[in-house]
């Protein structure tokens, strides 16, 4: 009897491994796959995949899109947004004593960026004080290839995720010079530009980790480039990170 029973939960816990490999394999898709090209990412025979997809899309889980394309379900899509608004209505008030310590001591304006699809959103901003000071309203987008705050969030993002905004914004791009540039901001832990986004602007910005690791979001101060510096600028580097490293560490990262 134990055995049955032991054999039952063991074919439960395959079948919703299986399951989830093929919602992460749509998810990484960034799109629609076709039954085949699931198949071969998950590693199983098509007719398996058919009939987990089948249980899927009945769930709403994923769902059809044309001619014999995949692609995530509205119920999904609904879930991993109500988690990722969970998720910053958190961030925003762990985040919002740290932005302001960090606005006081370099006197430049704070802001908090997410990702969103191939661009970066901000949802929160400290305003300096200065009497001329960098701007931003809460809600800007820009791109995540451009400014201190986009790239402290691509240059930890997936190959996938930095190969989608190479796609879209090419021939805008040099592909092996933001790769570099990635490269160096995962060594030293932060970016820093000057002029990309507002030509008088500079920014600097730093990732912000959850508990798991992960990158939810980065932490940037930007300012008025004729007062920036070697003093604000070694300033702002370390403010910065720090200052995401105490998000990061009140998000539960260790």
């Amino acid at each position: 009897m134990s055995t049955n029973v032991e054999m039952r939960s063991m074919n439960g816990t395959q079948t919703l491994s299986r399951a989830l490999d093929i919602l992460f394999a749509l998810a990484e898709a960034d799109g629609t796959l076709t039954v085949s090209d699931i198949a071969q990412k998950v590693s199983i025979p098509e007719s398996s995949t058919y009939r987990f997809l089948q249980t899927l899309e009945q769930n709403g889980i994923v769902e059809r899109r044309g001619k014999g394309q995949i692609g995530l379900g509205m119920r999904i899509l609904d879930l991993a947004r109500s988690l990722s608004e969970q998720v910053h209505r958190e961030l925003v008030p762990l985040a919002l004593p740290v932005m302001e310590e960090l606005t006081k001591e370099t006197n430049e304006t704070s802001l908090l960026f997410i990702r969103s699809g191939t661009n970066a959103i901000s949802i929160q901003t400290i305003r300096s004080k200065a009497l001329i000071q960098y701007s931003a309203e809460n809600g800007r987008i820009l791109p995540l290839y451009l400014g201190a705050s986009g790239k402290a969030i691509l240059a930890y993002e997936s190959e996938k995720i930095v190969h989608n905004v190479l796609d879209k914004w090419s021939p805008d791009l040099s592909k092996d010079l933001l790769l570099s540039e990635l490269s160096s901001i995962r060594e030293q832990g932060y970016a820093l530009t000057q002029g990309e986004i507002d030509p008088d602007v500079f920014a600097v910005g730093a990732p912000v980790f959850d508990s798991r690791g992960a990158l939810v979001a980065s932490l940037s101060i930007a300012g008025p480039k004729y007062r920036f510096d070697d003093v604000l600028r070694q300033l702002s580097i370390d403010a910065v990170q720090h200052a995401a490293e105490q998000v990061s560490r009140k998000l539960g990262k260790e």
